[in-house]
């Protein structure tokens, strides 16, 4: 799935999360040393940082926001996953948030700010590695192209009496595939050598984006676990998935083709 906040196909989000890692990772390193050896200078170090740090997680969060809402297949495993993910990455930011404020207290006690910071680390961590998962099992934000099946596309449509304008006849190559938002739903509009299909973004397996899996043959494989369905039937060609994808009809008027909902 294409990131909804990127440049140049380039995701944003992967792009800034390295600067809370950096930061909130040299807060605890620099507070640590300033511990170890009486440095004041060290922990003003460190106090910088964990400002830094709360600001450019706060930066990253904006382009993380965006993709949980418009890229990521809702009702998924993703979905679940990201929800940890930004809740995982909320705490740590509430925790350093907390963590500034205790600087200033008279009464802070140095090793219990580490030990606070060793914490907010370990979270971090387990953040990282579900944003990993996301990216690398689940391709939130990866933008596949294969066998000259074109460009990544996506439009939001309107429907008029339950049919719904989603591309012109000549605007898809061969196995090229098409995102449609239309009241609420998600729909893949492909183009096969038999002409059109369409059918549901959604893979009954654990819900993947077939928009960003491949098409050929008139068969659609999901890029999360490679269940295969057949776009003119809607029937599984091969698992893990068990039940069958909802399959739209596809007309064409004059040089546009719809789809009836």
């Amino acid at each position: 799935m294409r990131s909804k906040a990127q440049f140049k196909s380039h995701p944003l989000h992967p792009i800034f999360v390295v600067f809370p890692l950096a930061f909130f990772t040299g807060t605890l390193l620099f507070d640590g040393l300033g511990l170890i050896t009486g440095n004041n200078s060290l922990t003003v170090t460190g106090e910088y940082l964990n400002i830094a740090g709360i600001i450019g997680a706060l930066l990253a969060a904006i382009p993380g926001i965006i993709d949980y809402i418009f890229t990521v297949p809702p009702k998924s495993s993703a979905s679940k996953r990201a929800a940890k993910h930004g809740l995982i990455n909320t705490s740590v930011v509430v925790l350093f948030i907390f963590i500034l404020i205790y600087r200033q207290s008279k009464e802070q006690l140095a090793g219990i700010r580490v030990g606070l910071e060793g914490i907010g680390i370990i979270l971090l961590a387990i953040a990282g590695w579900l944003g990993g998962t996301l990216v690398h099992r689940n391709q939130i934000g990866v933008d596949i192209r294969y066998a000259n099946a074109g460009k990544w596309k996506e439009a939001y449509r309107s429907d008029k009496n339950g049919a719904v304008e989603v591309v012109m006849v000549n605007e898809l190559q061969l196995n090229q595939m098409k995102l449609i938002h239309v009241k609420g739903k998600r729909i893949v509009i492909g183009k096969t050598e038999d002409g059109y299909v369409a059918f549901d973004d959604h893979c009954t397996h654990r819900g993947g984006s077939l928009a960003g899996g491949s098409l050929m043959c008139n068969t659609v494989q999901c890029p999360w676990h490679g269940s295969q369905f057949d776009v003119r039937t809607g029937m599984v060609n091969s698992g893990p998935a068990k039940e069958k994808i909802h399959i739209y009809k596809t007309y064409e008027v004059e040089d546009k083709v719809f789809v009836q909902l």
